[in-house]
């Protein structure tokens, strides 16, 4: 599935793709409306407002701010997200990749849309750090995955070369915005959050497990089928 010997760089997403995205599903639709409502000494029912302002900004450099959740709910995001901290957790072999890539040397570098201050909480409790060259928040570049503006201004600060970049992210909308950027090895997550059944992604491969990919463990081609040099989408 990858010609290691064809990638200089691997782009990394965090919530859902190394992490379980059943913490932030959790938190965003269940804890985070109830406890609005309790703080707020509010109808039951509020609870689903609450929701719905949250989806309606799905995608926008807002949905992933906890200042801007802060302001414009009037509680702190951080101290309640700190209530569950108990479920961030790795996705199932996240670690065994990490470390596999530690030693074969690409550059690894964390892209992603989780501001700083989700990055403050969850880095230390997954120990992520440690296997990263860097670490990139669309809120430091002032736009999110989803536009264009997001690769050519990561381009600038961690300059790599898409036709030799692995990105692996679990959201299609980012993975499409890579694609259109020109970045050539692209993969989705089947399962990004381990309370929720496995997905398929419709234009791109999705892995069960990082696994798959390490050098030895690919699955045979089907016969006729010709290898692509990696390349996730022709």
């Amino acid at each position: 599935m990858i010609d290691w010997r064809a990638i200089d760089t691997v782009l990394l997403d965090m919530d859902g793709t190394l992490l379980d995205l059943h913490f932030d599903s959790h938190f965003w639709l269940e804890h985070l409306p109830r406890r609005y409502v309790e703080l707020h000494q509010l109808d039951e029912a509020t609870q689903e407002v609450v929701r719905s302002k949250v989806l309606h900004e799905q995608g926008t450099l807002s949905w992933y701010s906890l200042d801007y959740w802060s302001r414009e709910l009037d509680v702190d995001v951080v101290a309640l997200k700190r209530e569950i901290q108990h479920l961030i957790g790795l996705r199932g072999d996240a670690l065994d990749f990490l470390k596999w890539l530690k030693q074969a040397h690409p550059r690894v570098v964390l892209a992603t849309n989780a501001d700083r201050a989700s990055l403050e909480l969850k880095l230390p409790l997954t120990g992520l750090e440690q296997y990263l060259d860097a670490i990139v928040s669309s809120a430091d570049l002032g736009v999110p995955k989803e536009e264009q503006a997001f690769w050519f201004a990561l381009q600038e600060v961690e300059p790599f070369d898409p036709a030799r970049t692995l990105f692996i992210d679990d959201n299609p909308r980012v993975l499409e915005s890579a694609r259109t950027f020109g970045i050539r090895h692209l993969l989705g997550i089947k399962q990004p959050d381990s309370r929720r059944p496995e997905r398929e992604l419709e234009e791109f491969v999705a892995l069960d497990t990082f696994a798959a990919i390490l050098p030895g463990n690919e699955p045979p081609l089907a016969p006729g089928a010709e290898a692509n040099g990696g390349s996730t989408h022709g």
